[in-house]
């Protein structure tokens, strides 16, 4: 098991309701209330999104964290940390931490050598005609990616990634027809030698035989979304 559960909210303003204005505010402050508690990773995964929309909300997000984490943030409780889903650009240009690679995207190795001429001044990446900026440079950006198989983790690992979201373990509620990879082949995608968290139809009644099985933490939409996040995160970190 675990010594300490990672925490990955994957976000998606679309299940709140409203407009859009209503439907952004409410990410918003359920992004703050994630902070709070001490949520280890935050995606924004606005796939409708353009870059130039993506790069906007994206800088609101990192400016919220920030504030929130030098006011709030406990003693025994990293920072959260911003990854963007799949742009690379947009990451860099916001100034977020990371960015999360879907299954089918660019390789890992290939953001790294991005980020490398971003730090060496050789062509800074934009998105929306908007300069990328130095405060991710000032740290690590990491490197995160969705895998679908035991084979898919261990080419990861390969890739020397950060840690990778293996899905989905129990089922996928956006995709009810898609097959389960269930705990055995998840316990096998743990014997890599990074973090896995698992993904999909987790939640507070079957997260414990996740980490059981090796898995570093728990990534989720609904099971952050739909809940008060202190009560979720305190729940997760005492199996």
């Amino acid at each position: 098991m675990a010594t300490r559960c990672l925490l990955y909210y994957i976000t998606d303003r679309s299940q709140f309701r409203g407009n859009e204005v209503a439907r952004r505010d409410a990410l918003l402050a359920k992004i703050a209330e994630a902070v709070r508690a001490g949520v280890d990773y935050i995606q924004l995964r606005e796939k409708d999104l353009s870059g130039r929309q993506m790069e906007t909300l994206a800088r609101e997000v990192v400016a919220l964290i920030h504030g929130n984490v030098h006011e709030n943030v406990r003693e025994n409780l990293t920072a959260t940390r911003v990854l963007i889903n799949s742009r690379t650009d947009v990451a860099l240009a916001a100034g977020a931490d990371a960015v999360h690679l879907r299954a089918d995207d660019i390789a890992p190795h290939e953001v790294r050598s991005v980020f490398d001429r971003v730090v060496t001044g050789l062509r800074p990446v934009q998105a929306g005609q908007s300069p990328a900026t130095t405060q991710n440079v000032q740290g690590q950006f990491l490197v995160a990616a969705s895998c679908h198989t035991v084979a898919d983790v261990f080419d990861a690992e390969s890739e020397k990634v950060d840690f990778a979201v293996f899905a989905p373990v129990f089922g996928k509620s956006s995709a009810p027809g898609t097959q389960p990879s269930g705990l055995a082949a998840l316990q096998e995608a743990c014997h890599a030698k990074i973090p896995v968290l698992a993904l999909g139809g987790v939640n507070l009644g079957n997260a414990a035989s996740c980490l059981n099985a090796g898995a570093a933490g728990i990534a989720g939409i609904r099971l952050f979304q739909e809940n008060k996040i202190e009560d979720v995160v305190r729940r997760l970190r005492t199996f």
